[in-house]
Order: structure tokens, then sequence, then C-alpha cells
């Protein structure tokens, strides 16, 4: 029998309306997982809870490739703890801010910092908005326009970068679906291919230069512009700002230097490099195994490095850096759960035959070319809901990639699909995690920074949907084209309606 039929469909229903209706991930990919398994087991509670730890979890952790992933985010999240605590970032943008004039300036300024520390979307508000509050009050830029400044760059620029936590993570969920459906194409070759699909995240951060460049607010945006422009005013009276004081005092106290950013960081990809060379990178294919243990090493050789720049610049002592780094790797403890979790409810659905079972009722009923941006539509809803973007790549990809591998549709317009979906929401979403940091980063009331941002990501998220539906009927290799030629004339279109422009100083 290639699938249960209806039977099928109740794991993946289940974690998609608990994630949406608890909030929480943990949750509601067990749940998920463990109605599969009863269901498998011919609802006994017992064989079902033994076959859950043994045939599941266990498998899954000892898997190696899946050990190797585990351990790599775990070395990631140990070196982003030391990058974020110690300062450097902050010391490298205070160098940049010392050549800023103008308006145009500082909000590009701002831009492109969130931009270069794209090692953490957590990190980067954290960062950027204290570092340049004090610049945009000083221009007469509202801060409003900062936290969205930084949460535009934050997590939609860490979820295209191949080597760290975002990448990493995705490539796992990627690899594992792979493995099941036969498919040789590695997991990293096919994030690089996915890229230019990663539609709404390509979006937000091209749109910021453009707003900015010509002189764009709209909506809400558009009323906090003329409060602070008008009056002085940073905040609405009624406003209350979010703040994590001790973490920004943190940052501004710092004596770090400049070098405790870009050394690390040039230390991780010479290592990478270093390591793969030998084995034929970048002209051959490099083994996932051989690739994990050269990333992990490089990663490992970076935070040692860190932590004896931390301890020569007096930054922390040694004692301390070390507390830092193992923080840090407890911190990714809920990505690593979800991780298993998602592998093993893959693995249950490939079982179950949910897959083959969806293939059969969509093909015939719903058009295959909507079928990417229908996907980007629920992962929007499910990101939205429960405020995170990696829950919903862990529940959305295992039904993705099958799907678009049996209906023989774009691999990479699916994943993107995924992707791009998961970032919008979580961009929409008041719960979000990045979110509430680039209101707090900036210093600013978190609900006026949910109402300014909605607008400009319900504009990118619309012209995500047009292009996945165009991108089905024609094709999508110019998709990324059309997007961006689409928010060009869309920006250029509001700019002539809503002339709410300030001069340069």
């Amino acid at each position: 029998m290639d699938h249960l039929g209806v039977l099928s469909l109740i794991p993946p229903i289940i974690a998609i309306v608990l994630a949406l209706w608890t909030r929480n991930v943990i949750i509601s990919l067990f749940l998920g997982l463990f109605s599969g398994i009863m269901i498998l087991s011919q609802f006994n509670p017992l064989n079902a809870i033994k076959s859950a730890i043994g045939d599941y979890f266990f498998a899954q952790v000892a898997d190696s490739y899946n050990a190797g992933i585990l351990v790599l985010l775990v070395f990631i999240g140990g070196f982003v703890a030391l990058l974020e605590k110690s300062g450097g970032a902050a010391a490298f943008a205070s160098k940049i801010v010392k050549v800023i004039r103008t308006r145009l300036q500082t909000q590009l300024a701002a831009w492109f910092g969130g931009i270069a520390i794209f090692f953490s979307e957590l990190g980067t508000p954290l960062i950027i908005g204290p570092v340049f509050e004090s610049l945009f009050d000083k221009a007469k830029i509202s801060r409003e326009k900062l936290a969205w400044i930084i949460d535009s760059v934050a997590s939609p620029v860490s979820v295209m970068i191949p080597f760290i936590g975002w990448g990493v993570y995705i490539i796992g969920l990627i690899n594992t679906e792979y493995e099941r459906l036969n498919i040789t194409e590695s997991g990293w070759s096919t994030f690089i291919h996915a890229i230019p699909y990663y539609i709404y995240p390509m979006l937000a951060v091209l749109i910021v230069p453009l707003i900015v460049i010509t002189k764009l607010d709209f909506g809400p945006m558009a009323k906090a512009e003329r409060r602070i422009r008008e009056t002085g005013q940073v905040y609405w009276p009624e406003s209350e700002p979010l703040r994590k004081s001790e973490t920004i005092k943190d940052i501004k106290k710092t004596s770090s230097k400049p070098i405790l950013v870009w050394f690390p960081i040039l230390t991780l990809l010479v290592t990478l490099v270093g390591l793969l060379i030998p084995l034929g990178f970048p002209f051959e294919k490099i083994d996932g195994n051989d690739f994990r243990v050269a990333l992990t090493t490089a990663y490992l050789f970076a935070g040692l490095s860190l932590i004896v720049l931390m301890t020569v610049h007096k930054v922390k002592k040694i004692t301390e850096s070390f507390e830092i780094y193992i923080s840090g790797m407890k911190r990714m403890m809920d990505i690593l759960i979800i991780l298993v979790l998602a592998w093993s409810l893959g693995a249950v659905l490939d079982k179950m035959g949910t897959a083959t079972y969806i293939v059969q009722l969509v093909n015939g009923n719903i058009p295959l070319f909507l079928i990417p941006a229908i996907t980007f539509l629920v992962g929007a809803c499910m990101s939205f809901a429960n405020g995170s973007s990696w829950g919903t790549f862990a529940i959305m990809l295992p039904l993705a990639i099958p799907l678009a591998y049996h209906l023989d549709i774009s691999m990479y317009a699916c994943i993107g699909a995924v992707i791009s979906g998961g970032i919008f929401g979580d961009h929409c979403s008041p719960i979000s995690d990045t979110t509430i940091l680039a209101s707090t980063g900036a210093g600013t009331d978190h609900k006026d920074h949910n109402i300014t941002q909605l607008p400009i990501a319900l504009f990118n998220g619309g012209i995500a949907v047009v292009t996945f539906t165009v991108g089905g009927l024609t094709g999508y290799a110019t998709s990324m084209f059309l997007a961006v030629i689409l928010m060009v004339v869309g920006v250029l279109f509001l700019s002539k309606f809503y002339n709410r422009k300030i001069s340069s100083i």
C-alpha cells in the first residue's frame, strides 16, 4: 500500500493547527509526530511511545549526517554568542558613524551595518539599534524607521547565508528529505540554487535603500516621520518603548575593538577554505561529511581566536568568555529539539505515504502552477501565528519537497516559497522574536514598529504571491528579476501619491 489514505493527513494537520493555536512549535511537532506513530502502531499508546523513542528519536540522532548537523549547530551557537557579547560589531559600527553627514547616509549606514552583521539575526537589532538611535534622533528620523531597517536586514539576510545557523538548519531539513526520495543533489547545492527564489527575503532587503533614496514613506510610517520632523517627538505620547537596558548598556560601554568582529570571521573563512582546498574545492564536489567537519572545525577555531582576542583586549576574562561560549551552545537546544522532531515527523510522513496521497489529491484538482504560491501563503499564516519561521520550515519543508518531487514542480521554487512565506509571516507577526528585538534595539514601542512595518511587508508579500503565480505559468527562471521590477515600479508609483519627502540635511 502506497499510503494510508486520509489517515496520512492527520499528523501534518495536527502539527499545523496546533502551531497556529498554541504558538508552540515543539509541542505542535511532537503531537503531530505522536499522532502518526499512534496510527502506525494501531493506537497502542505504549508501543507508540516506545516506537517514538527507539525508532525515531534515537534513529535520527544516531544517523551520522544528522549528528553532524546537531554538533555543528552547537558550535555555531557558541561562536555567535561570543560575537554578540564581544562588542566588536558595535565598535566596528561606531567607526562607520563618524563619517555620516546626511539623513540619507544615516539610513543607508544602518542598512549596510545590519547586512554586515549577518551572523546573527538576533544580534543585529541589539547592536545596530543602540549605535544608530542617537544619530536617527539628531537627523529627525523616526525610531520606527530605524526598527524597520534593522528588522529588514536581520532574518532576511541570515536566511540566505548557507554556513551560519539558518543555512545549516535548512540544509539539514533538505538533505533528510532528499535521502528519503533518493535525490542525489546535495542540500548545499539545492540551498545555493534556491536563493534566487527567496523572493520575500530579497525584497525585504532591497526595498530599504529604494525607499530611503526615493524618500518614500506611506501609511503609519509617514505619520511617524512627520511627527519627529515637525514636533521633534521621538515617541507618540501613548507609546511605551521596549528596552533591554542591560544589553544596550553593555554594548555602549564596551572597550572592544573592530578586530573582534572581522578577525574571527576571517579565521572562520580561511580555516574552512584551507581544509576544503585539499579535497578539490571549489572545482570538485565535496563529500557532505567532509564539509561538515571542515565547517565545524572552522567555527571552533574562530571561537577560540575570539576568546583570545577578548582576553588580550580585556573585554572579558577568559573564564567569562568560556561561560559565554557554553551559554551560546545551550541556547541552541530549542533548535536541536525542533530539528530532531522535524526529522522524525518527516520519517513518519514518509512511512504513512502522506506525500503520495497529497499528490493524488492535488493532481488534476489544483492547478500545479499555483502550488508554490499556495505554499507561500500557508507558510506565511503559520509563521504569523506562531512568530517562528524556524518552526514553519520544520513543518512545511517535509511536505513541500516530496510534493515538488512527485508533481515535477520546480524544487527550488517550492523551497523558496516555504522560506519566503516563513520570513514574510515572521515580519508581520507581533509575537516574532526578531520583530520584538527590532523594537527593543531601536528603542521604540513594539506596537508602533509592528504597524509601521506591516504595510511595507504586505506590499512585498503581495509581490511575492504574484511572482510565484506568474512563475508557475511562465517558468521561474526570471522570478527574482520580475519581483524586483514589480517592487521598483510599485515604489515609484506610490511615491507619486505619498509626497512625504524629507529634505536632506
